[in-house]
């Protein structure tokens, strides 16, 4: 492992803060809005601020960073997409695209017809159309493959009857890419297709599910007689969990959580610094929470070093394995030790939630982020099946 840039990486990254100094909209600056939100959101300023970042990504090709020049992308290497998320968490950035770049668009280049391609792909750049996926199911999470919703193939058209549940951000997306059983009688890994649905079908509805920090990014998705074209089949009828499973954005290595983390906690620290924040804090009352904040910035230079293993064997052409379950383990229990420890050194201040309460201290973003990371752990991923796949890959033990 090499810490340090070599010249031409030094370059891209002094590129990439120039773009995000001279044209991120002043809204990502003050760390407000979700790109995926404002770009419908009612608020025209937040609507102009998505478009402008966007359109400011797109000049250089880092809408799609991952993807091949043809198709729209900027081709980068393992590296240079480290170095691009590195930047953008660094700056506090949000990145666009959501999962139809992430997810959808990788999947669509290797599996997809030359007009699904020519259809999807262009409106994913464009930011028209947000993609959204549908596969987990009340009864098939971590055990996806037993999910249990059905496309009947009807002439033309497959109809879709079933159910999916914590689909993110379902209620702003225009379109789903979807798992479903076509044949119920094969292996369970066998007798699924992946269906591309466009949410304004008839027979298609959605059912917010709140966190406990009171926040709508979950919701349920009901599937009623939902006819879909024949057409929108990507992959083989009955191969869509080899299609599901594919995924091209080769950057595995949580750099974004490592950033985050950081950053939060030197927010934290300046906020101690204020006359508001000594008033609110017991740090300087409490000895073992300074050093827990200590700690806490240690674990973030642990989880750097996790991502940047991944990303330099990701650049000799290597394929993480469970060190990529490492990675996320560590990321995502780190940022629920990070917000845990916010909380503590706020003490009974972290009971306030509503962030426009004076006596809120950093508009309650420890509390918030304290119960929204519950999730964190479950999503992309239990961290039970993470342990699993380092026992069992990493450290060669037997499957219980």
């Amino acid at each position: 492992m090499d810490w340090k840039d070599d010249a031409e990486q030094a370059a891209f990254r002094q590129q990439v803060r120039t773009v995000i100094e001279e044209r991120l909209p002043e809204r990502y600056r003050r760390g407000e809005g979700e790109w995926e939100r404002d770009r419908r959101s009612e608020d025209a300023s937040a609507r102009d601020a998505a478009k402008a970042w966007g359109d400011a990504l797109a000049e250089q090709g880092w809408f799609a960073p991952h993807w091949p020049k043809e198709y729209g992308g900027a081709n980068l290497s393992p590296m240079e997409q480290f170095i691009f998320n590195q930047e953008m968490a660094s700056h506090g950035a949000p990145g666009v695209g959501g999962q139809g770049v992430k997810q959808l668009g990788p999947t669509l280049i290797v599996h997809g017809t030359p007009e699904q391609k020519a259809e999807h792909l262009p409106k994913i750049l464009s930011g028209e159309v947000d993609w959204r996926q549908g596969y987990s199911e009340p009864g098939a999470g971590s055990d996806l493959a037993s999910l249990q919703t059905r496309a009947i193939r009807d002439g033309d058209d497959f109809v879709i009857n079933g159910q999916k549940i914590w689909t993110s951000l379902a209620h702003v997306a225009d379109w789903l890419y979807v798992l479903t059983r076509t044949d119920p009688d094969a292996p369970k890994h066998r007798g699924i297709s992946f269906l591309l649905v466009d949410k304004a079908t008839p027979g298609i509805s959605i059912r917010p599910l709140v966190d406990m920090s009171y926040r709508h990014h979950f919701n349920e998705v009901f599937f009623e007689d939902v006819r879909v074209p024949a057409r929108n089949l990507v992959g083989d009828e009955n191969r869509g969990w080899y299609v599901g499973m594919t995924l091209l954005d080769f950057e595995r290595s949580n750099i974004t959580g490592a950033v985050s983390s950081r950053r939060t906690l030197d927010g934290l620290r300046e906020y101690l610094k204020t006359e508001d924040g000594q008033s609110k804090s017991a740090v300087g009352r409490t000895e073992p929470l300074r050093g827990e904040i200590a700690d806490r910035y240690i674990e973030t230079d642990v989880m750097f070093n996790f991502s940047f293993r991944i990303i330099s064997m990701q650049n000799r052409g290597l394929i993480p394995n469970y060190e990529a379950s490492t990675s996320k383990l560590f990321a995502s229990e780190l940022n629920q030790r990070v917000a845990r420890t916010g909380t503590r050194v706020f003490g009974l201040y972290s009971n306030i939630l509503d962030r426009a309460d004076a006596r809120a201290p950093l508009q309650s973003d420890f509390t918030r982020t304290y119960l929204s990371s519950v999730s964190a752990t479950i999503a992309a991923g239990t961290s039970e099946i993470q342990r699993n796949i380092i026992a069992t890959r990493g450290l060669g033990l037997p499957r219980g």
